[in-house]
């Protein structure tokens, strides 16, 4: 997928997790671990939003094991930077070029 692809799906993504009543707190988050595509805060609970783009198919089946474990270890070094008392949780924002879906509090 090109970057200009993702950061559309970002985009929408983010316009949409608006529309919800989230405020967005940060777009891109970088570590050494890996990336969180959106943090948001909605009523006491953060939510750290992993955003996938599909043409062909469900776009859920690109969050692997091994992406999950980088996500955590991400989750885990923002929460150290980060130091707050909110509940947290993993959702996934699965758009098409027809649908944004998301997935609440996803695990493996």
């Amino acid at each position: 997928m090109s970057l200009k692809v993702g950061k559309e799906a970002e985009e929408k993504a983010s316009a949409y997790l608006k529309k919800e009543g989230h405020t967005i707190l940060v777009q891109n988050f970088h570590s050494k671990f890996g990336e969180i595509d959106i943090i948001t805060c909605k009523e006491n609970t953060l939510h750290f939003c992993e955003v996938k783009f599909s043409h062909k198919y469900d776009p859920i089946t690109r969050i692997t094991p091994s992406k999950m474990a980088k996500i955590i270890k991400t989750i885990q070094y923002y929460l150290l930077t980060h130091p707050n008392s909110y509940d947290y949780q993993i959702d996934a924002i699965l758009v098409t070029p027809e649908t944004i879906e998301i997935i609440k509090n996803i695990s493996y």
